[in-house]
């Protein structure tokens, strides 16, 4: 129609929707619209999905260019803003029967798991919607519809639970002045001219001015407009009823413009060319503008026009089954961010939620703890939660990855924040780290003691019958032995972790080495009684002090090798322990340390064997017995150190090392001195030269 009427170029202007393809003057040079244009309506409509979180939305868009752009559009900013689409509906332009719409179209809303439904059309091609009769159904959907269709119009007044709640995109108009009052007085009495007037009279209030049976009522003259429920009447003017008053008014404006100049110029033979063809008010309509009643300019010209402005709109049905249009926001593009967008929660009735803001989303949000896990064929918002893996958090809701805390932090057990870890060693000022130091002071004061009794009681038998010299080596090294054991509590320092094990492994091993000489000399004792054996070349009193001296030798020299290669060295250990930070110290090399202990347990073995070799000799003052068992002591307590030591974590391993210390340390002192003192101190007549020669054993004799 607009192109033929082009051709004879009859102005023609457009009060519907803005439509794109009716702004080419080159097609449609003398087509005008008069409505505002919608270019940021998809905008507003996103920036309302995205503030109430909404994801998961469906489309019902008309099935033609506009309805095509639109849907184009909002695809394309809820992309941008993280949205998904759940469906997407396309209603053909023309009437739909209501059992269609029952058996198709309305059938796939409602099992569509969208709660949030946008509508896009104007209210001729969206028909469909406006029958679609559930009575007996609760469907709860939030309806989001946009300026060109009137959700308010239906046939019926039940129609409308559907849409409770609903939201719209409308205009945003001023209030023309004086409307309201003519409104509520217009009757088709006062204008009884008026056909359309009286035809709507009849429909809306249901009477007759000439009623043709008793049962039809007749038409009340004090009624009013005001008293029509919003489905037949809204006395609050609409974004298209908006449209259409600056539309006659813009055309009345050209006319007026029109006949003014043609008056200006006119003769007496020109009064019959009084009326104007219609293509020349094209020139007038053009250049109209003028400020309308409400305040607004108004401009013909599409160039000039400004970009449409939205009041957000709440369809409310109240408990008496009045219903009302409430403003509870608006949109207002091309304005600073922060200012465009405004809405108020509070004042929205939310139909069959209440107050209640309704979900629409297709996942439930992951909260604090948890990861987003996107689900296989599925639009971004759809997923899975998934813990965070131990040792990450995510703070936020709907996190994407979950991040690691640093290194002087560990994740709480919900994991969604970091907590500093508890910086531990084994301190000397907490219960444990208390008992193993006093354990090991009384056993150095008790290896004290006992050396005094034997200094004391060095000139009798029982001292000098097995080298008193090496006996009075070993215990000061088991003196050592225990006092070492201090080094390894409190917090690790430089000085502590270079002494800690280097002085553990050199005292250890002379105390080792004391008892191999000891060993060696029982043994090589009887066995060179014989005449002319060679064995008494070795039975020099200084031989047992070159044998701790080599076998400790040996030992310093893998120590300072130690020290000079890969020293010892304190280190913060965030990752043995969960939630703590272990202050320990880092052997440098852990090869050079088990080769020390490696040593050690040589020398032991050795010792073991030898004395296991002797226990059968003449047992007046032999130690050979004593050694046996405390070796097996010595040896069964740092067997089961090794695997003890490496299935525990943090100060437990300095524990263990420190207890291993204390017993094995311990077991020497107790097999080897004990039963001497108590000799000495609880049985001196056991302790003289006539019990020695009583029990004197005709194979061998004792070494003095």
């Amino acid at each position: 129609m607009g192109t033929l009427l082009d051709l004879y170029k009859f102005p023609q202007i457009s009060y519907g929707p803005f439509d794109s393809i009716l702004s080419d003057k080159v097609q449609f040079p003398y087509i005008y619209q008069m409505a505002p244009k919608d270019s940021s309506l998809h905008q507003g409509v996103v920036r309302l999905i995205v503030y109430f979180e909404w994801n998961w939305i469906g489309l019902i868009v008309s099935n033609d260019m506009r309805g095509e752009k639109f849907s184009w559009e909002m695809k394309e900013e809820m992309v941008k803003n993280g949205v998904c689409l759940s469906f997407t509906e396309k209603i053909p332009v023309s009437e739909r029967r209501h059992m269609e719409s029952y058996e198709n179209f309305m059938p796939r809303i409602l099992a569509s798991s969208s709660k949030v439904i946008v509508i896009h059309g104007d209210t001729d091609s969206l028909m469909i919607l406006r029958y679609s009769q559930f009575h007996f159904f609760v469907i709860e959907k939030v309806w989001i519809a946009t300026s060109h269709w009137d959700i308010t119009m239906r046939p019926l007044h039940i129609n409308g639970y559907i849409f409770k709640g609903a939201l719209t995109f409308s205009y945003l108009t001023n209030e023309i002045p004086g409307l309201k009052t003519f409104l509520k007085a217009v009757t088709p009495f006062k204008y009884p001219d008026n056909i359309l007037l009286r035809g709507f009279w009849l429909s809306a209030f249901r009477c007759s001015d000439q009623p043709k049976n008793p049962e039809q009522e007749i038409c009340s003259p004090n009624a009013s407009l005001a008293i029509l429920p919003l489905c037949s009447f809204d006395m609050t003017i609409s974004g298209l009823s908006y449209t259409i008053y600056n539309t006659v008014y813009a055309v009345a404006w050209a006319l007026h413009e029109m006949f003014v100049r043609k008056s200006e110029k006119r003769t007496i033979e020109d009064e019959e060319h009084l009326i104007p063809s219609p293509w020349q008010l094209h020139s007038f309509l053009k250049n109209t503008q003028f400020k309308n009643s409400a305040g607004d300019d108004v401009f013909v010209e599409e160039s000039k026009s400004s970009e449409a402005q939205y009041a957000i709109m709440n369809y409310v049905i109240f408990p008496n089954e009045t219903e009302a249009l409430i403003k509870v926001g608006q949109f207002v593009p091309k304005v600073p961010l922060d200012n465009d967008f405004t809405i108020h929660v509070d004042a929205i009735e939310w139909g069959w939620w209440n107050s209640k803001v309704p979900c629409g989303v297709c996942s439930d949000s992951c909260g604090p703890g948890f990861r987003k896990t996107p689900l296989e064929g599925q639009p971004i918002c759809c997923f899975e939660c998934s813990q965070c893996p131990e040792g990450e958090i995510s703070s936020q809701i709907n996190a994407e990855h979950c991040t690691k805390c640093p290194e002087d932090e560990y994740p709480n057990k919900q994991r969604d924040r970091c907590l500093p870890k508890v910086v531990t060693f084994l301190n000397v000022q907490e219960p444990l780290g208390m008992t193993l130091a006093l354990m090991a002071v009384s056993f150095s004061f008790l290896t004290a003691l006992i050396l005094w009794v034997f200094v004391k009681f060095q000139d009798t038998p029982i001292v000098k019958a097995n080298n008193r010299t090496l006996s009075y080596t070993l215990l000061i090294s088991l003196i050592f032995c225990f006092l070492c054991s201090l080094l390894f509590i409190g917090h690790p320092t430089v000085a502590t972790c270079l002494l800690r094990q280097t002085v553990f492994g050199v005292v250890f091993t002379v105390a080792v080495s004391s008892i191999l000489a000891k060993t060696m000399i029982v043994v090589l004792a009887f066995k060179g009684i014989r005449p002319g054996s060679r064995i008494r070349m070795f039975m020099h009193p200084r031989v047992s002090i070159y044998v701790v001296l080599f076998c400790s030798g040996i030992q310093v020299i893998f120590c300072a090798l130690w020290l000079v290669i890969s020293p010892p060295f304190p280190e913060a250990d965030t990752h043995a322990e969960y939630g703590h930070i272990i202050l320990r110290c880092n052997e440098g090399s852990d090869f050079v340390f088990y080769c020390v202990l490696g040593y050690m347990g040589f020398l032991a073995l050795g010792s073991f064997s030898v004395a296991f070799l002797a226990r059968n000799l003449p047992d007046t003052f032999n130690e050979a017995k004593f050694i046996t068992f405390s070796m097996l002591v010595f040896c069964s307590v740092w067997a089961s150190f090794l695997p003890t030591y490496h299935s525990t974590k943090g100060k437990a391993m300095v524990v263990v090392e420190i207890f291993s210390i204390l017993a094995s340390s311990a077991g020497l002192l107790g097999c080897i001195f004990i039963p001497k003192c108590y000799v000495i101190l609880l049985c001196p007549d056991r302790n003289t030269l006539e019990q020695i020669q009583n029990k004197k054993d005709s194979r061998g004799k004792i070494f003095l």
